[in-house]
């Protein structure tokens, strides 16, 4: 803050007060039958534990805390469940950092396919012979079954138009699991001029004040930071333009280091507004059940549904969306193959082929 680095066993206590904070909250959640948000459940442990409360530096480093703990949902506090915050399975192991990204699993695992790109579906009419999907210029694709795997906030948006409708349990499980946003400004450098740690933090009286940079010269050797807003802070920066929406990240850094230089080149994501993706990802809003992702993954007929809105024990991540796209490619070969019979569509004609690895570097954090 302004400057002058936090004390790192003031940090570290804090972080020991936030866990026995959200510790108290699941006495709240077992007493109540109702749920709330997160943000209702500490305000009641603190009424309850005034010895919880922090005061000065400490209290501007919890913010910090329930700041990230937003960010890891995409989502403000207030309208996290209390009921669902903690449902995700995590899985052992710590946090690593793709440093030439996605895109080599991504061709690893289409290699050999015929992808479309540039096919905005508009679309999708199911019959019990089959599925007809049309796309925006107005051609149309056939086939026996179709695997969705729209993000939840173009699915929300209705810009695919499903005929028949979809069944109200589903379109209901559409319409009530939440969508965050999360939103990544990265801010490239003549040179580095911050200290050699995987992410900073700048802390604040409230969380909406808070910041977080991660560091990706640590990871990748790039002279580049990146900054990343969530909730609603994320959705009022997309209104920016992205010189205003990097000129907010670099002031944010300036809090935390005073004699920063400017960036000399910026990237601005907007998950929120482009109309591939409306959103991040999913998070389990107040009030609705936890086994909406479930619902949204259960098939309709030849249709089945894959994604991270669909993973009931991993939503929000990449190994979550994986995996329901594993089950649905499976629940849909089983129906075909229940009505060709022996015929497995997804055999390759000329036989298998060898299997392929990817280059993927992994900087461990």
């Amino acid at each position: 803050m302004n400057g002058n680095q936090v004390p790192q066993d003031l940090v570290s206590k804090t972080g020991e007060t936030f866990e026995s904070i959200l510790k108290e909250t699941d006495l709240v959640r077992q007493e109540f039958n109702g749920d709330m948000s997160i943000q209702r459940a500490i305000s009641i442990v603190f009424e309850r534990r005034p010895d919880l409360r922090l005061e000065g530096l400490a209290h501007k480093v919890l913010q910090w805390y329930l700041c990230r703990m937003e960010g890891w949902f995409a989502a403000d506090a207030d309208t996290i469940s209390v009921k669902c915050w903690d449902q995700e399975v995590l899985l052992p192991g710590g946090h690593g950092f793709m440093v030439r990204g996605y895109l080599p699993v991504i061709n690893t695992l289409a290699k050999g396919l015929d992808i479309r790109l540039g096919h905005r579906v508009t679309k999708v009419v199911r019959r019990y012979n089959g599925v007809k999907v049309t796309v925006e210029d107005g051609r149309t694709f056939i086939a026996d079954a179709a695997i969705v795997t729209a993000p939840l906030g173009v699915l929300k948006s209705n810009c695919i138009k499903f005929e028949p409708r979809l069944p109200e349990w589903k379109e209901e499980a559409i319409k009530d699991l939440g969508i965050g946003i999360e939103n990544k400004i990265v801010l490239l450098f003549e040179k580095v001029f911050w200290p050699n740690v995987e992410f900073l933090g700048v802390v604040a009286e409230t969380s909406h004040g808070c910041s977080y940079f991660l560091n990706l010269h640590k990871a990748t050797g790039h002279s580049a930071l990146v900054y990343m807003p969530a909730g609603k802070l994320a959705r009022d920066i997309e209104k920016l333009s992205d010189e205003a929406a990097a000129n907010v990240a670099f002031m944010q850094l300036q809090n935390l280091l005073p004699n920063a230089s400017p960036p000399i080149q910026y990237l601005v994501s907007h998950w929120g507004t482009d109309k591939n993706s409306l959103g991040s990802y999913s998070y389990g809003t107040v009030g609705k059940s936890h086994d909406l992702y479930e619902r949204l993954r259960i098939p309709v007929d030849n249709l089945f549904f894959a994604g991270e809105a669909t993973s009931i024990g991993y939503p929000g991540s990449v190994h979550g969306a994986y995996s329901t796209g594993l089950m649905a490619a499976e629940d849909c070969r089983m129906r075909v193959l229940e009505r060709y019979g022996e015929l497995d569509p997804f055999q390759p004609l000329m036989g298998e082929e060898p299997p392929v690895s990817a280059p993927i570097l992994i900087s461990r954090m």
